[in-house]
Parts: structure tokens; C-alpha cells; sequence
């Protein structure tokens, strides 16, 4: 009898210390898994916080849309710093608060004013809300930006669409413009950077006379495209650094900050007639049914 007591009394006693156990590893998986959760949300909200850190109060941007009067919308200082809350504006100009980029998203539609393509992009305003305020090489400029292509339409021979993703165009002043008898103020762009098919691709301009003079270097006709230049480096997908630097006599474009193309000589000395702006984002070149490109800009700085 007492061995029987003894015997429930030890069983009795082992049951208790095994529901103990059970216990306190139930507790324990319980807050690995809420301090897991915890975790996870932490890391959720932090991604869901992320804005752009670009200063947009000294640009212009031009969409692929029409405005009431057919031309493309526009949005300049003050009203582009409101751009992620204007509904005309979100679907092509918007952040992308996972990665604290803004996406410029363009697709064949309406085209400014001498050009045949449609764009979602930034125009460097050194005053803002100001065209006519611009620079010259001699007063030189730097850009530098952070940006990936995003996606990308291919054309119907399986090739990437290309897209020009930086650019420094040139400009009439009015008096300039008065004395060719030109239409508009617009001049040549002296750097076109693309991204062609995963590499990046710079276009720039050379005199087709060297030594004509300073009325007819102002028009079109007096400069032609030169034969370009690819970096070696292929860019894809991923992320990137483009930095321009100009200066009289020469213009510097970086890649990834180790790889240059230098531009000097007599055709960068002469340009120095020319006012210049800065302009970035994405300036689709495909006129393709169903085509798009969006690119994303992570940072984009200006000095002068």
C-alpha cells in the first residue's frame, strides 16, 4: 500500500514538472514569436517611411500628358514640391516609398515643342519658376545623380528601347535669338546621356566649320552629332552614378565614379556662346505602340 503511494505520489510530481516545462516553453516560443513580429513590423514601417530626399524646388517638370491645351503639363516651384499629391501628376512623376527614389514613368504620347518623342523630366530652373536665368561654361556647373532603369520595352526586334536619362541643353538669349531670326530660344543640346540597351551611351556636338563666325555658330545647321561613346562598364538594372562637370573648355562626364569621358578642344571652347541648363530623368526615344521606360532617380544634386 505504501508502495503504491509512494508510487502515485512520484507520478503525480513528474506530471506537475512536465506541465512546468510544457509551460515555460510554450511561453518562451510565445514571445520569440511576438518578438520576431515585432521585429518584422518594425522593419515594415521603416520601408513604408522612405521618401525622396531631392530638392525640387529649383526644377521644372514636363510630362507625357496633355494640359487643357494640348501641350504637355508642366510643373515648376512652388507647385512641383506638392507633385506627390497632384493626381495629374502621380501616375508619371511619383516616389516610390520603398526605396525613397521618384520614378519618372513616360510612354509615346504628347511631345514638346521640336521633338518627336515624349518625356518625364526635370528642367534645371536657376531661379525658380524662371526660364530665362541660365549659365555658361565659363561659369560652369555640375550635376550628379544616383538612379536605375527601372523597366524597359523592348522594339520588335528584341532589342531595349533607348532612353536619355541626363542632358545639358543649349539656349538662346533673346538677343541672340533676335539676331538669327529664330523662332524660339531653343538651341542645341551639347550632352545627351543615354542608356542603351544596358550600357550607358553620351552624344555630344562638333562644329562642321571650325572657324565660322559668332552669328551663324548660333544656328542649328552649324553643328552636327558626333560619333558617340560608350562606357565600358554595363550598368543593366542596377543602380548607378552619373556625375557631369563643366568648365570653359571642357566637360567632364563620370560614371560609377571611375570610369571618365573628357570632351575639350575648339568645338567645347566655342560653345561657351551659348547659355546652357541642366535637365534629368527620362526622355523616352521610342514611338512604339505599347512602349514605356520608367526610371528612378535616389539622388540629384546641382551646383554652380
Amino acid at each position: 500500500m505504501k508502495i503504491f503511494q509512494k508510487y502515485n505520489v512520484f507520478v503525480l510530481i513528474v506530471f506537475f514538472v512536465a506541465i512546468n516545462v510544457h509551460s515555460q516553453t510554450t511561453r518562451a516560443v510565445q514571445q520569440t514569436k511576438l518578438k520576431t513580429e515585432v521585429k518584422k513590423n518594425k522593419k515594415n514601417k521603416k520601408k513604408k517611411t522612405k521618401i525622396s530626399k531631392i530638392d525640387l524646388s529649383h526644377w521644372k517638370v514636363t510630362l507625357p500628358v496633355a494640359n487643357d491645351k494640348g501641350k504637355p503639363i508642366e510643373l515648376e516651384s512652388p507647385e512641383i514640391l506638392d507633385y506627390a499629391t497632384n493626381e495629374k501628376v502621380k501616375p508619371y512623376f511619383y516616389n516610390d516609398s520603398t526605396d525613397g527614389s521618384i520614378v519618372f514613368y513616360a510612354f509615346p504620347n504628347t511631345t514638346t515643342a521640336n521633338t518627336k518623342y515624349s518625356r518625364s523630366e526635370l528642367r534645371e530652373q536657376m531661379v525658380p519658376g524662371d526660364n530665362n536665368t541660365n549659365w555658361t561654361f565659363e561659369q560652369g556647373g555640375r550635376m550628379k545623380g544616383k538612379l536605375a532603369i527601372e523597366e524597359v520595352t523592348k522594339d520588335a526586334d528584341g532589342k531595349y528601347h533607348r532612353v536619355i536619362i541626363m542632358q545639358i541643353h543649349g539656349r538662346l538669349t533673346n538677343e541672340q535669338k533676335e539676331l538669327i531670326g529664330a523662332k524660339d530660344n531653343n538651341a542645341p543640346p551639347i550632352l545627351k546621356i543615354y542608356w542603351d540597351k544596358g550600357k550607358i551611351r553620351v552624344k555630344t556636338k562638333v562644329l562642321k566649320n571650325k572657324s565660322v563666325n559668332n552669328t551663324a555658330i548660333l544656328l542649328d545647321d552649324a553643328w552636327d552629332d558626333d560619333e558617340g561613346y560608350n562606357f565600358p562598364t554595363e550598368v543593366g538594372f542596377r543602380k548607378f552614378t552619373l556625375e557631369v562637370k563643366v568648365e570653359k573648355g571642357k566637360m567632364v562626364i563620370i560614371l560609377n565614379n571611375s570610369e571618365y569621358a573628357v570632351y575639350e578642344g575648339i568645338d567645347i571652347n566655342r560653345w561657351n556662346i551659348f547659355e546652357n541648363y541642366f535637365k534629368a530623368g527620362n526622355y523616352f526615344q521610342s514611338k512604339d505602340e505599347g512602349s514605356y521606360a520608367k526610371v528612378k532617380y535616389y539622388e540629384l544634386e546641382v551646383s554652380h
